[in-house]
């Protein structure tokens, strides 16, 4: 493709913002991830994109731009979306959790390379009660960088992705080139799980105190809909046993719940939903390839910025900013 804008994935996982950034025409140049699983399968879906597998905090600018192949301020987009464990409402949300700190691993890198813009991706808990001021002080590192940034609440449901997933969403433009920074705009109404296309991978039907609860749990409940005798200990949070509605986008995917916590139930069939149902509902493609278990899939598409919402942001980004340069 001609002129294609270029991109860097930093923390790229298995690759849901490079699919996004893939489908909106840009070329990416250079992926850098740590998770051997998700190494794997990242290079199994983008063959011919280089990855830095390895800690970030162990690669340079310098290093980083020799992989990719560019010159300082030659890069259009930074991608990176840092872990956020340390902020999300699902954990203690401790400013000072290590975890909190890879963001100031991809400032470095931002500030050492000055792509035109950039894009963070992080948790709706880091703008919430005690952690707004962690909020408040990473504007401020990026900005700090020599960019006017902008951060914004976008819920992927609203971007051609069957399931409630609310995300922070930073956009940050190079100074230099006068141009606000700006996000999209939703794309229309939320798709259900009822346009989920026919999969061949259905898990094993439910039996025992597992299909008595799938009969207790009307489309859209959760636990709170079970009689005290089919609930357990570690049962009473809104995230367990969720059961998928026909006429709702699903419930935001996690790291755990499908298969350790609790249990993604399927709205008319007494099982959970399978592995390539999980993938749809993170919308990626059913030919999308994956590594390991059950399990260790599920991870990924936790991890992972939906690539419909990826592609949106990169779709804005490249005709509303980019385009004016």
């Amino acid at each position: 493709m001609v002129n294609q804008p270029t991109v860097i994935s930093t923390f790229a996982g298995c690759g849901g913002s490079s699919l996004g950034y893939q489908m909106a025409g840009f070329k990416e140049l250079l992926a850098v991830e740590w998770d051997d699983n998700a190494v794997e399968t990242f290079k199994l879906n983008f063959p011919d994109v280089p990855v830095y597998h390895g800690d970030i905090a162990k690669l340079t600018g310098t290093e980083c731009m020799k992989l990719a192949e560019i010159k300082r301020r030659q890069l259009d987009v930074l991608d990176g979306s840092p872990p956020c464990q340390g902020f999300s409402t699902a954990g203690k949300r401790k400013w000072n959790d290590p975890r909190n700190s890879l963001f100031k691993e991809y400032a470095r890198l931002l500030n050492e390379l000055q792509p035109k813009v950039f894009v963070m991706e992080n948790v709706t808990g880091m703008v919430k009660g005690c952690m707004k001021q962690a909020y408040l002080t990473i504007i401020k590192t990026l900005r700090e960088c020599g960019y006017k940034a902008k951060g914004e609440v976008l819920n992927a449901m609203y971007f051609n992705v069957p399931q409630s997933r609310e995300r922070v969403i930073i956009i940050g433009v190079r100074e230099d080139l006068g141009i606000e920074p700006s996000h999209p705009k939703p794309w229309g109404k939320p798709i259900h799980f009822s346009l989920c296309p026919e999969i061949d991978d259905a898990p094993v039907p439910l039996k025992g105190v597992e299909l008595e609860r799938w009969d207790n749990i009307p489309q859209g409940g959760n636990w709170q809909n079970l009689p005290s005798r089919l609930v357990n200990g570690k049962a009473k949070y809104s995230n367990f046993h969720r059961k998928l509605s026909n006429s709702l986008p699903s419930y935001t995917v996690g790291k755990k719940e499908h298969y350790s916590s609790g249990r993604f139930y399927h709205p008319t069939q007494p099982r959970r939903i399978s592995d390539k149902e999980l993938l749809w509902v993170g919308s990626f493609p059913v030919g999308f390839l994956t590594v390991g278990n059950g399990k260790e899939i599920h991870k990924r598409i936790g991890n992972s910025v939906p690539p419909n919402l990826m592609k949106a942001i990169a779709e804005h980004i490249r005709n509303r900013i980019l385009k004016q340069l």
